[in-house]
This record gives structure tokens, C-alpha cells and sequence, in this order.
């Protein structure tokens, strides 16, 4: 399978802290690929230097083989990465359709001057705009919500709204901080669905951060462990859940909600 992202020795310091470790994985194109880790392990870490938010003291980052240590996180996201948050980062304000509309900024090239005018270039990328957030609104499940503001819309809907602005950069390489966290049942099964439908229907590569372990083991390929900032484990879930290193750092000094999860995952039983 061919690889999109490729990570090699990826260290960061702030001062004398040692953030990340020399940590080095992969992507595969159509992969969803998981981080990870006890709190504070470095799994936004790692997110925040593919991303470009922080810039690494060594190592690599390459998408489809063209590096992207040093670029701009906005240089970063026209080449295909798009990232949503663990904290929801929506304008409340606005409607649905305008959150997701924003997503396509940087599919447009037109000047403000073909904007004010509405024609040739800014028509044609307008309307493609919005044929394709149409899309997504059908796809996410967003049509009865359309036009209402997102700050009065229920928490799992704003996740799903966020997750949709995301897509709508069309990206190669999608970014999942903790899609569920915060979520009831239900709307955690929701969003499960729609990831598996981003992979299925969409092909698009995924790297999922996540504490519900759960959801880890049912939706990943493959699964990279991090704990204080070097990879202790990586490999499928049924290898990765049974490697001792990873029970160590889970059921040594994790958070007891934590590791009564990753107890359940052991032992092999079912999502609610």
C-alpha cells in the first residue's frame, strides 16, 4: 500500500523538555491510522507538527514524498492536510452552511475584484463551492440544521459540523483530535459511522487521536502507541492491545476511567 505520510525520528523540545522522542510512523493512502497514549503522552504533539502550529527541533515530515517541515500551516492545508479539535472551533454566529462554506477557502483563487462582480473565475468557483458543500451537507446528515446558527445546535451536531468544514477542503490527509470526546453513546455510534464512510466512500487517509479505546480498536488499521513522547507499540489493534508495554503505560499510571477502558479492550467485549 502506497505510503502519504511518512514520519522519521520526529523530536521536539520546549527548553529542557523533551516533548516527542524520535518518534517515527507512517500513513497509508486510505488508511486510518490511531494514536495513542496516556495524557500528556504527545499525541496533539504530533498533531500540531504535521500541522505546522509547532516546528520540530529534528527529524521528518514528508507528504507524498515532498517535505513539509518549515511551511506554513496555511501552506500546509492547500497541500491536503485538514484538522478538526478537540474543543469545537466553529463560528457560533454563523450558520451551518457558512461554517462549512469557510472550508473552501483555500479552493478559491479569485481576487476580490472578480468577487465584488460575480463572474468568470469567482462564479464558477462559487458555485462548485457550493455543489460540493451540498454534498457534504447530504453526506453528514446536516440538512434539517442547514441554516440554523451553530452556537444553538447540540454538542454532537457541532462535532459533525466542524468534522464537515474539514472535508470540505477535500484534503488527502484528514487530522481526528479526539472526534468523540464529550459525546453520548448515541452520537459517539454517529460519528463512528461517519468515519467509516469518510474511509469507505471518501478514500480519504486518516490519523485519529482518541481516548475511547473502544472506538480505537474497532475503527483503526493500525494503531501507534506514544507514552511520554516515544512510540512504545505500533501495529494492528489485536497487536497492539496485547503488547505489554502498552498495558504497562495504560494500567501503571493512567487515569482509572482510562484504564478501565483499555481493561474492557482487552478483554475483547463489545461497544454498547
Amino acid at each position: 500500500m502506497t505510503v502519504l505520510l511518512d514520519v522519521q525520528d520526529l523530536t521536539l523540545r520546549f527548553g529542557g523538555a523533551t516533548t516527542l522522542d524520535a518518534v517515527s510512523f507512517d500513513v497509508r493512502q486510505g488508511e486510518l491510522f490511531a494514536i495513542i497514549g496516556p495524557n500528556g503522552a504527545g499525541k496533539t504533539s504530533t498533531f500540531n507538527c504535521i500541522s505546522g502550529v509547532y516546528r520540530p527541533q529534528s527529524g521528518s515530515i514528508a507528504l507524498d514524498g515532498e517535505t513539509l517541515l518549515g511551511a506554513a500551516p496555511d501552506e500546509i492545508a492547500r497541500r491536503g492536510v485538514a484538522r478538526t479539535f478537540q474543543n469545537v472551533e466553529l463560528f457560533d454566529n454563523l450558520s451551518v452552511l457558512d461554517n462549512l462554506l469557510l472550508g473552501r477557502h483555500q479552493r478559491t483563487t479569485y481576487s476580490w475584484p472578480e468577487a465584488m462582480v460575480w463572474f468568470g473565475r469567482s462564479r464558477r468557483q462559487e458555485l462548485a463551492a457550493r455543489r460540493r458543500i451540498e454534498d457534504l451537507i447530504e453526506f453528514l446528515d446536516l440538512a434539517r440544521v442547514r441554516h440554523m446558527p451553530v452556537g444553538i445546535l447540540p454538542y454532537g451536531i457541532r462535532k459533525r459540523v466542524e468534522l464537515g468544514r474539514a472535508l470540505a477542503m477535500e484534503p488527502r490527509l484528514l487530522l481526528l483530535d479526539e472526534p468523540v470526546a464529550g459525546m453520548n453513546s448515541e452520537e459517539t455510534e454517529d460519528m463512528a459511522r461517519f468515519i467509516l464512510d469518510i474511509r469507505s466512500e471518501l478514500g480519504t487517509s486518516m490519523i485519529m487521536v482518541e481516548h475511547d479505546m473502544r472506538l480505537v480498536m474497532d475503527l483503526a488499521d493500525r494503531v501507534m502507541v506514544i507514552d511520554f513522547g516515544r512510540r512504545i507499540a505500533l501495529g494492528t489493534p489485536d497487536e497492539v492491545q496485547r503488547d505489554p508495554a502498552v498495558i504497562s503505560a495504560y494500567l501503571g499510571g493512567a487515569a482509572p476511567e482510562i484504564a478501565e477502558e483499555i481493561e474492557q479492550a482487552l478483554a475483547g467485549e463489545e461497544t454498547p
